[in-house]
């Protein structure tokens, strides 16, 4: 095998995935934002959660991608590690259908022939202004270039039939009983793990076994080896989410543990069942003693890949009919295994949804944004329960506390604001639709706007402690005043995170609640600004202390003010995206 040939079959290789990756980005795109809420509407029981699993990894053609999509929204709370568990049980069946198409399309039609004419189909559609017909253009692309490099692969690899001694070589390591099928469990694992894809190391054992490399019931072990390799995407997402995220992952791998103990318990009886069922269609039994392919072309070609493929199918229903019970009980198991972190005061306020980083697919990687936003609104909340506890406060040790959280609370906002923002660069680094883009830009704006409510909260304890180092204080009606402000900039809080709510869920027709919560601020500010010049001029009230109060009466008007332009931004990309 010469130099050429191996850079060949390393290039093929290389094509082949990215052609699987181009597909499934084309795929995801084009569904957008319908697979989040496919995956909200469909998992209320365990059946529906197993083919919400199987219809989406058949839609884009990677189980990876699901089962990272599946751990993200567990890391997001869009889903619960129970649905989780059954999305991606599914998600091992759905990806079976690949293993399918490759042999149906890639070794008995030769779509290849094709590829090239589609190439231009998809290089058309690429072209298109229309952002659904990009995405389909490289739907089309990354089809054609996964058949393509199937073609060269097959072309590529070495016909060891010429070389006796070098075939002689590889038979020998699978001429040692049981652990000839450890040996080949382990490639399959390892092969996995390096080219990350299943569904590679799956076509790549389908050209072995076509080739008459290794024998059948190797190929198998093959095939149970890329069950268990191809969860390391999975919990490499995982690693860096928080526990939730980190037990849906756990419990992908003791699924398929699971399922790769029993099989080779069973091991000669299952390929005997796969062997039966291969006989039932009208072709020789792969698994019967002395089958060997002669013939890649021939029936006993079409065997062995029916049967690979078949095993692939059979092994993941059968596994998900047996553990889809069980769901409540694995749940418990990685829920003991990976227990929640001692909750400190500084880690209550870490980012909650999108620890795990970006998604496959940038449109739902901005929903995982969007309620990463609803939770840091609520954050900032927080921050104007300890102002108006501040402006309540009589005792200095006490005031000095409450300023010290509102500083720091200032500070996990910055903290927040610059997480989200570095969130939304990557996300804005891959290639995203105009309605993303739109997205994306709106969500800038609004981290910018709540990050600018936590410097308000820190600039009203800065006014008070000025206050208080020039030894004035505010008498009880304008205390009185004062909450009746903050009431009014609480109830605004409540129309913005309603209003982020419902743009969430699609449902924000009108913010007529923003205007009106704005203008009663207004008008409140401009009625206690009225009333303290008056009783500066009538009652000779101190103009120090009074300038202190009316600095507080803005800094709360200009929250008001972040707080519509949340709306307003909501409402006009709504517009813009309608």
């Amino acid at each position: 095998m010469g130099i050429l040939q191996i850079f060949t079959l390393l290039g093929a290789m290389g094509m082949f995935l990215y052609g699987m990756n181009l597909m499934s980005s084309g795929l995801q795109k084009a569904a957008g934002d319908r697979l989040r809420g496919f995956l909200s509407a469909m998992t209320s029981n365990p059946f529906k959660r197993v083919m919400t699993g199987v219809g989406i990894t058949a839609l884009i053609q990677s189980s990876s991608a699901t089962t990272v999509m599946v751990v993200s929204f567990v890391n997001a709370g869009l889903l619960t590690l129970v649905q989780a568990i059954g999305v991606i049980m599914g998600a091992n069946i759905g990806t079976t259908i690949t293993a399918w198409m490759v042999s149906l399309l890639g070794f008995k039609a030769d779509i290849s022939i094709l590829a090239v004419p589609l190439m231009l189909l998809g290089f058309l559609f690429s072209n298109s202004k229309n952002d659904q017909h990009k995405n389909i253009g490289e739907l089309i692309v990354g089809f054609s270039l996964l058949f393509l490099g199937l073609s060269f692969m097959k072309e590529s690899v070495p016909d060891l039939k010429q070389t006796p001694e070098v075939l002689e070589f590889v038979r020998q390591w699978a001429g040692h009983g049981f652990w000839s099928v450890m040996i080949f469990l382990g490639v399959g694992t390892i092969l996995t793990l390096i080219l990350q894809s299943s569904s590679a190391t799956m076509a790549i054992t389908l050209i072995m076994l076509s080739m008459g490399w290794i024998p059948f019931p190797m190929a198998c072990a093959m095939v149970l080896g890329e069950n268990i390799g191809t969860t390391i995407t999975a919990n490499i997402a995982a690693s860096v989410g928080n526990p939730a995220a980190k037990r849906a992952a756990l419990s992908h791998t003791i699924f398929n543990v699971f399922g790769v103990v029993w099989a080779l318990i069973l091991f000669r009886p299952f390929l005997g069942l796969v062997g039966k069922i291969i006989e039932l269609l009208g072709f020789p039994n792969p698994a019967a003693e002395g089958f060997a392919v002669s013939d890649p072309e021939g029936a006993d070609g079409t065997a062995a890949l029916y049967g690979l493929s078949m095993l692939h199918t059979l092994f993941n229903t059968i596994n998900t009919l047996i553990l889809v019970w069980f769901t409540g009980l694995i749940a418990k198991l990685v829920s003991k295994i990976i227990k929640e972190p001692e909750k400190k005061e500084e880690k209550a306020f870490r980012l909650k949804y999108i620890e795990a980083g970006p998604l496959a697919t940038p449109e739902l990687a901005t929903e995982q944004a969007f309620n990463e936003i609803i939770h840091f609104a609520k954050i900032s909340r927080n921050g104007l329960g300890y102002a108006r506890a501040a402006i309540n406060e009589t005792n200095a040790d006490k005031f000095e506390e409450l300023r010290g959280k509102l500083v720091k609370y200032e500070e996990i906002s910055d903290r927040i604001e610059y997480e989200i923002a570095t969130f939304l660069n990557a996300v804005s680094a891959e290639e995203i639709s105009e309605r993303t883009s739109l997205m994306v830009k709106a969500m800038y704006k609004i981290i910018g706007e709540l990050e600018s409510l936590g410097d308000s909260g820190e600039s009203i304890s800065r006014i008070l402690s000025r206050r208080n180092i020039h030894n004035k204080s505010f008498d009880g009606g304008t205390i009185k005043k004062l909450n009746a402000m903050v009431d009014l900039v609480d109830n605004a809080y409540d129309v913005m995170i309603l209003n982020l709510t419902l743009a969430f869920e699609g449902k924000l027709d009108e913010i007529s609640n923003a205007y009106a919560a704005e203008d009663r601020i207004n008008k409140l500010r401009d009625n206690l600004r009225d009333e303290e010049i008056e009783s500066i001029e009538s009652e000779h009230r101190n103009y120090q202390t009074s300038v202190y109060y009316m600095d507080i009466v803005s800094e709360l008007e200009t929250m008001g003010d972040f707080m519509i332009n949340i709306s307003q931004t909501l409402y006009k990309t709504k517009s813009k995206i309608s």
